[in-house]
């Protein structure tokens, strides 16, 4: 349980989902350090866009998840892991496998030695939906056979089943955090929804997408956070793997259509082949069951899809945001 006076590393810091949990756990008073994916740039990714008010509360260490050296001195005195560092494009896991194994598995097993090694009391591991591939049936629940569908979700599998071993066998107090299709402010271009905003708000008339007719279980970034917290805050969720899931679907078409609703746009549809995943890769349905984190912890979803889309086309739109985006391109 997070308390008073921890001290708690968040890797991914840098990230869409870990910049959002770093500013959450800041603006509660908690006390931080955020690891951070090293560069010559001396950029610290999306934690540089936090006020600087919330930015001077944030210890920043600096660092490579797969780098076991670093990794023990970036866990070195802290109590609460949350693990968010990874590779998570889909497409790049087609070309580049190899990098997925290193980050997501090896990084993986290094943040568990080291947790293991100072006794660290809780470690978040964060997994995806990914793992679960195309639903054989909804909702789905913990339960689901895990279906390798791209270099990605493998990864994933694996560095989920390296941690449940910590468990086992030494036992680690660890929880595999497992959110669903998170979207909202600072999300990756390479995402469907910032693929389809940074489009309409660049002025296209003719918007480029893949295969409009997978289903999504799509959860607002703040509500993921919630989650995220309400799982370390109860100690039931020790040893468990848990969906953070909103126990609904949309599909990619309706999701466009919300999005041109909301964002007063008439931008015609075009298919785009090099947005196709291969035909065994694609995941064509998930909706997540949240009977489980609901049963365990206090969580309760608090954004309708349209309310969170509302609020991430609006981040988008603001154009000091969209600059940073190359809405123009494929982005991997």
């Amino acid at each position: 349980m997070i308390t008073d006076g921890k001290k708690i590393l968040i890797t991914g810091a840098d990230g869409f989902i870990g910049s959002h949990l770093t500013e959450e756990l800041v603006r509660r008073g908690y006390n931080i350090r955020a690891f951070v994916l090293y560069n010559s740039f001396n950029s610290w990714g999306w934690l540089d866009s936090l006020d600087k008010e919330v930015l001077k509360n944030i210890e920043i260490f600096s660092g490579d998840v797969r780098d076991p050296y670093g990794v023990r001195q970036a866990i070195k005195g802290c109590d609460i892991v949350f693990h968010l560092a990874a590779l998570i494009g889909i497409p790049y896991s087609y070309h580049s496998p190899d990098t997925y194994v290193d980050t997501n598995i090896k990084g993986t097993l290094n943040i568990l030695q080291a947790a293991r090694e100072y006794n660290c009391e809780r470690v978040l591991i964060t997994s995806t939906s990914e793992v679960y591939g195309t639903a054989q049936y909804v909702p789905i629940n913990e339960n689901h056979p895990k279906q390798p569908q791209s270099p990605y979700s493998a990864s994933k599998i694996g560095a989920d089943a390296i941690a449940m071993s910590f468990y086992n066998a030494f036992n680690l107090p660890i929880t595999i955090a497992r959110p669903f299709n998170t979207y909202g402010p600072r999300q990756s271009a390479r995402a469907i929804i910032p693929t389809i905003i940074t489009q309409i708000a660049n002025g296209v008339k003719e918007i480029k997408l893949g295969d409009l007719t997978p289903t999504r279980d799509f959860n607002y970034v703040k509500d993921t956070c919630e989650g995220f917290i309400a799982i370390s805050n109860s100690d039931k969720t020790i040893g468990k793997e848990i969906n953070i899931a909103s126990n609904c679907e949309i599909s990619v078409l309706d999701t466009l259509n919300l999005i041109k609703k909301i964002m007063n746009s008439e931008v015609e549809f075009i298919a785009d082949k090099q947005r196709l995943r291969p035909k065994n890769s694609e995941v064509f349905r998930l909706w997540g069951d949240n009977t489980l984190i609901k049963s365990l912890t206090d969580f309760e979803p608090k954004y309708s899809v349209e309310k969170g889309l509302t609020e991430t086309c609006e981040w988008f739109s603001d154009p000091e945001n969209l600059k940073q985006y190359k809405g123009n391109i494929y982005n991997v």
